[in-house]
């Protein structure tokens, strides 16, 4: 391939990719309101293959953002709520010894977990200890969760976007240096301003009112 047809095709290729966020960031636009930084990092990475974790305090929609962007890719999604009494197998999967009917045996089975879906919402992960958040870190890194001595592959694409309370708050757990890498970005959301604050009453009270009117 000559430079030239090289250089046209990469032309096509970003023009794509800058229609497709265009998309995207309007699908986002019509459920949140305001959170452009925001929108605009969690899509950088997704665009590049990786991780992201959100902080903030609850309230904030980080939730909400998520599963709408699962939802405008059309890709498999699971949520996962941490709390402190949650184990790695729930997030991993576990194996089960079941019947084969035909030959009257009992087999172990692996039943697989949440973390089998192309976006995982890890919802407030700070509030389980380190040792179901370091569960996530095999996962996160090669693609892949270890149960037993069987390797699992995980689906492609696999994201992990995760969201955390500010450390400050009770119940929450810090976060290990080896998982914080695993994470391209952290980004902060912070509360709206008073435009968009008036924009999510208007929206949301606008419905109550049509349906009172009804």
């Amino acid at each position: 391939m000559s430079e030239t047809a090289a250089s046209a095709t990469d032309s096509v290729a970003i023009r794509k990719l800058h229609d497709a966020r265009q998309k995207i960031q309007q699908q986002l636009e019509q459920v949140i309101v305001g959170q452009t930084d925001v929108i605009e990092e969690l899509l950088i990475s997704l665009f590049s293959r990786s991780h992201c974790l959100l902080e903030g305090v609850p309230g904030l929609a980080k939730t909400l953002m998520i599963s709408t962007l699962s939802r405008a890719l059309n890709l498999s999604f699971s949520r996962i709520q941490f709390t402190p009494d949650l184990m790695p197998a729930d997030i991993t999967g576990t194996e089960i010894i079941e019947e084969n009917k035909s030959t009257g045996s009992r087999e172990f089975r692996f039943l697989e977990g949440p973390l089998f879906s192309n976006v995982i919402l890890a919802d407030e992960i700070n509030r389980t200890p380190p040792k179901t958040q370091a569960a996530l870190l095999e996962a996160m890194q090669e693609r892949q969760v270890t149960v037993g001595r069987v390797r699992h592959k995980l689906q492609d694409p696999f994201f992990v976007l995760a969201t955390q309370n500010p450390i400050e708050q009770e119940g929450t757990y810090p976060l290990p240096e080896a998982q914080q890498d695993r994470f391209m970005f952290k980004v902060y959301v912070k509360y709206p301003n008073f435009n968009d604050e008036f924009e999510i009453a208007r929206r949301t009270t606008t419905v109550i009112e049509d349906h009172i009117n009804a």
